[in-house]
């Protein structure tokens, strides 16, 4: 891989904010999901419910946000909505301290946490272009991916560790300081951004910027297509985690430690997948490269439906999660690298944000209809429908012009 974007003080110190993020989410995931399944005792349906609030945001604020970091410096966006995100976590350990931390209170709290993510991740990823030349791109989020990947691998277990050690409440204060930190280093980033463009900000122009965008998307030869069946992954991937958290902890018996190693297992697969992302990015193409993650999900997730509650189910269940991991690491990189390079920066802020909307409010959808299924018909065939869902994502691309994008 070159490393051409590490050789760049500026990415190097964007790189590091992002990973130590990663390690923050990592742990605050199998905390929250720890506090809500175990300590809070919620059934399927309010894990669905807990699980959706932190993405609901994005299905009213994405298009916005898109608007907005087309039209604002990304550079202090980004800062300011690590900072608040901070601020927002640190509400849960301190509102368990007061005897006040129900499931209502975690569903706000990540629902405030996911508002302000809204902005943080449009305007990163629509930063990074200005960061690092086209070239790069690929090489950029892969390196992003595999900082990511090495927090998924260790932040579950560790995760787990501190929720045995501390308590759920109080592991999240780690996702506390990594967000402090990324705000931190975000603001020592040194790069010109370009004029700002003087447009109106009426409500008309807003919407017609809006529309802009979405049509951009949508209309686009190869960005619509793979959009779409990012779309689709996401409502499959939702629900195979909502079922799963309860289906590991209550069906197959794991304790919290074990819980998040089973999870860590997910980064080494991605790991594994972000190494390799280059290489098979040029090799595969963007579009082959992103079928072939799409294409190991439903193996992963089969397999996990299939696991008994025993120890050799236990190392299935570790398996599944390396592969699914691998899927996620070879595809993000290659499919985020991709329409990067092919958007127009003026564009970048609604592109990024506006598929980020989609996605996350299809994960909304796929953590309710998760629950929703788990309760009705059991854990062991949501995790079914979901491998039906993510089947039917990589048709998409195998029948559509993406398949065949390259990289440029």
């Amino acid at each position: 891989m070159s490393d051409e974007a590490m050789k760049i003080p500026a990415f190097v110190r964007y790189w590091t904010a992002s990973t130590t993020g990663s390690f923050g989410t990592a742990v605050s995931v199998v905390a929250v999901q720890v506090l809500v399944v175990q300590v809070l005792v919620a059934t399927p349906a309010e894990v669905g419910i807990v699980n959706a609030a932190r993405v609901l945001p994005y299905a009213f604020l994405g298009l916005f946000a898109g608007v907005l970091v087309d039209r604002v410096r990304r550079k202090p966006l980004l800062v300011w909505s690590n900072a608040a995100q901070a601020v927002a976590l640190l509400a849960i350990p301190v509102l368990w301290l007061a005897d006040a931390l129900t499931l209502v209170v975690v569903a706000a709290v990540l629902f405030v946490v996911g508002a302000l993510s809204v902005l943080e991740i449009a305007a990163r990823q629509s930063f990074l272009p200005r960061l690092v030349p086209k070239s790069a791109l690929l090489s950029a989020n892969a390196r992003i991916d595999q900082g990511d990947t090495v927090a998924m691998t260790s932040g579950p277990a560790m995760g787990g560790g501190l929720v045995a050690l501390i308590g759920a409440p109080f592991a999240v204060v780690a996702d506390v300081l990594t967000c402090g930190f990324g705000a931190v280093m975000n603001a020592r980033l040194r790069v010109e951004e370009p004029p700002l463009p003087r447009r109106p900000s009426t409500p008309r122009q807003v919407l017609e910027d809006i529309g802009v965008g979405v049509r951009y998307i949508y209309r686009h030869r190869t960005i619509a297509p793979h959009a779409i069946s990012t779309h689709i992954w996401f409502i499959g991937n939702a629900m195979a985690l909502t079922a799963f958290a309860p289906f590991a902890l209550r069906e197959m018996g794991l304790a919290a430690l074990g819980y998040g190693v089973v999870m860590a297992f997910t980064g080494v697969g991605g790991l594994i997948g972000a190494l390799i992302a280059v290489k098979a990015g040029f090799r595969l193409g963007a579009g082959g490269a992103t079928l072939l993650g799409f294409t190991v999900a439903p193996v992963a997730w089969g397999a996990s439906a299939l696991a008994p509650p025993t120890a050799v189910g236990m190392v299935i269940l570790a398996a599944a999660q390396v592969v699914a991991g691998f899927g996620m690491g070879v595809g993000n990189s290659n499919s985020l690298g991709y329409r990067q390079a092919v958007t127009p920066d003026a564009l970048q802020g609604r592109m990024n944000a506006t598929i980020r909307s989609a996605n996350r409010t299809c994960a909304v959808v796929g953590a309710l209809a998760g629950g929703l299924v788990a309760q009705l018909l059991g854990l062991r065939q949501a995790l079914w429908v979901a491998v039906a869902i993510f089947v039917i994502a990589a048709v998409v691309v195998l029948g559509s012009p993406f398949r065949t994008a390259r990289h440029e």
